[in-house]
């Protein structure tokens, strides 16, 4: 009696330790490859930052083109360009 529950514990003890991690790994690879494949239908782009072909329309890539520019707020000339600091504030050290 007591050897046949060494030889379960023993065959019990190969199959965590060889056929689990390949199982896992199997069920991971489809899991993360089905989400990808339903990454690229909703947004369509390529998974794991492919290159994907650019949409109509859009420019090549390298190509920038720019819709709006804000205007550059004017500055009174008393101000200064440059931050030379703030105010000295003195403080006392909590122990």
């Amino acid at each position: 009696m007591f050897i046949k529950i060494l030889l379960v514990f023993l065959v019990l003890a190969l199959v965590v330790r060889f056929v689990l991690p390949l199982l896992m790994r199997y069920l991971v690879v489809g899991f993360l490859q089905k989400q990808a494949r339903r990454h690229a239908q909703q947004f369509g782009g390529a998974p794991f930052g492919g290159a994907a072909p650019p949409p109509p329309g859009r420019e090549a890539p390298g190509q920038v083109h720019i819709d709006y520019v804000p205007p550059t707020p004017r500055r009174a000339k008393d101000e200064p360009t440059e931050f030379k600091g703030g105010e000295y504030v003195d403080f006392e050290e909590v122990k």
